[in-house]
């Protein structure tokens, strides 16, 4: 059976006044759909994304719904730590602090192991693992220096719990999301910042579209309970939660955002 997504849900002020950094922030995905629930929950917001003239489109759109105050943009590579820490600066420099990071960044493919190279493995765990590495440090440093808490909410996947074939890099990326979510959390947790993850399986969207078979979605989207595929802002409202007082003793936990779960 196919259900149809719930209804589109308004703001409530949950995040006003606050200063949100998102990597992968532009088009249509988890990333662009999060950033603009931060702002539809008063937050100003820093879009990231290694696509710059995409990234401009989105600034643009956000800008003039929004207002230029509440929205900035930084092209930025998680790979170079140069540009993650400009990233971080900016939204420093520019709000005077920062409150909230959503680590969205990462890079998949589809490569059995025996026919993987060096290259493809390094490729996928240096955006998804590393990069969400580089741009959590970045964010724990100033938030710690600042002393005024803050959160921080990485995107993982289903896939970092259970098996997929032709995944082997990216579930491996992903389960290491997990466990540096845990343990970033634990060091954390001194200063009161909270670090959680969230675990979506199907969220839809062009670029997906693009790069997966009809017969593989097909086959992805009869694994879930609802017989459907997630919306993007459906996994947005979830890091919403993470980002606001809500959760607020909410620490080192990965959500899943599905039934797929151990």
């Amino acid at each position: 059976m196919t259900g149809a997504p719930p209804p589109y849900l308004p703001g409530h002020g949950l995040l006003a006044g606050r200063t949100a950094v998102v990597t992968a922030a532009a088009g249509a995905g988890i990333g662009g759909a999060t950033a603009r629930r931060l702002l539809e929950e008063g937050a100003r917001v820093v879009l990231s994304d290694a696509h710059a003239r995409r990234l401009k489109e989105s600034e643009a759109e956000l800008v003039a719904e929004f207002g230029p105050d509440r929205v900035a943009a930084l092209p930025c590579d998680v790979t170079d730590e140069t540009q993650v820490a400009a990233l971080f600066d900016l939204a420093v420099d520019r709000h005077g602090r920062l409150d909230i990071v959503v680590n969205n960044a990462g890079l998949g493919g589809t490569a059995d192991l025996v026919d993987m190279t060096d290259a493809q493995w390094d490729k996928v765990l240096d955006v998804t693992l590393n990069g969400t590495f580089r741009c959590t440090r970045a964010a724990l440093r100033r938030m710690k220096a600042e002393g005024a808490g803050g959160v921080v909410v990485n995107n993982a996947s289903v896939v970092g719990w259970r098996a997929q074939r032709g995944q082997a890099h990216y579930a491996a990326a992903k389960a290491g999301v997990m466990a540096l979510t845990r343990c970033a959390a634990l060091e954390a947790a001194a200063y009161g910042v909270r670090v959680n993850a969230v675990s979506p399986s199907l969220a839809m969207h062009p670029h997906l579209v693009k790069v997966t078979t009809p017969e593989l979605l097909e086959e992805l989207t009869s694994r879930e309970a609802f017989g459907r595929h997630a919306e993007p802002w459906e996994v947005a409202n979830v890091i919403v939660f993470l980002a606001s007082g809500y959760s607020s003793y909410l620490t080192g936990e990965v959500l899943s955002v599905s039934s797929q779960h151990p």
